[in-house]
């Protein structure tokens, strides 16, 4: 019995924890007199390390930048981690729970942080769109092997 269950697969969130933010405005308070609408650039990313064995960190990182014209109105850098137990998957149904699965429980706590920090900031809050994780590893993957066949190729 105490077999079975130590070869049982385990997938638990340890922590979900702000890792990193910042915001910055660089051009206050002069831009915020500015009439024209700003445009907004965001930029999202994933990363996956192991901390020990079974246990992993996952960061969700965004970067918010809002300008108007090429003077900046904003810049939000912000960093949301969860720490995961995963143990006695299968290897390949590891890299979809990293980049899919943790990503998305990661993520909520990402999107409130960041529309809170713009708001606090004294800005309507910029408020991220739902990601689709599952397609963003997809397109990983495949970006990932067309290179490795460019490298064999050459």
């Amino acid at each position: 019995m105490a077999d079975q269950q130590a070869q049982d697969p385990v997938f638990q969130i340890q922590r979900v924890y702000l890792k990193d933010l910042s915001l910055e405005q660089p051009n206050s308070p002069a831009i915020l007199l500015e009439q024209e609408q700003p445009t907004v650039d965001i930029q999202l990313g994933v990363d996956a390390q192991p901390v020990t064995d079974g246990i992993f960190e996952i960061t969700v990182s965004a970067t918010v930048q809002t300008k108007i014209g090429d003077k900046t109105v904003f810049l939000v850098e912000a960093k949301q981690a969860g720490i995961f137990e995963i143990r006695n998957l299968p290897e390949d149904q590891m890299g979809p729970i990293l980049g899919i699965a943790c990503p998305q429980i990661v993520y909520p706590y990402l999107r409130g942080n960041v529309a809170d920090v713009i708001q606090r900031g004294g800005f309507p809050p910029v408020h991220l769109a739902e990601i689709n994780f599952q397609a963003m590893f997809e397109q990983q993957q495949a970006q990932a092997a067309g290179q490795a066949s460019q490298i064999v190729t050459q």
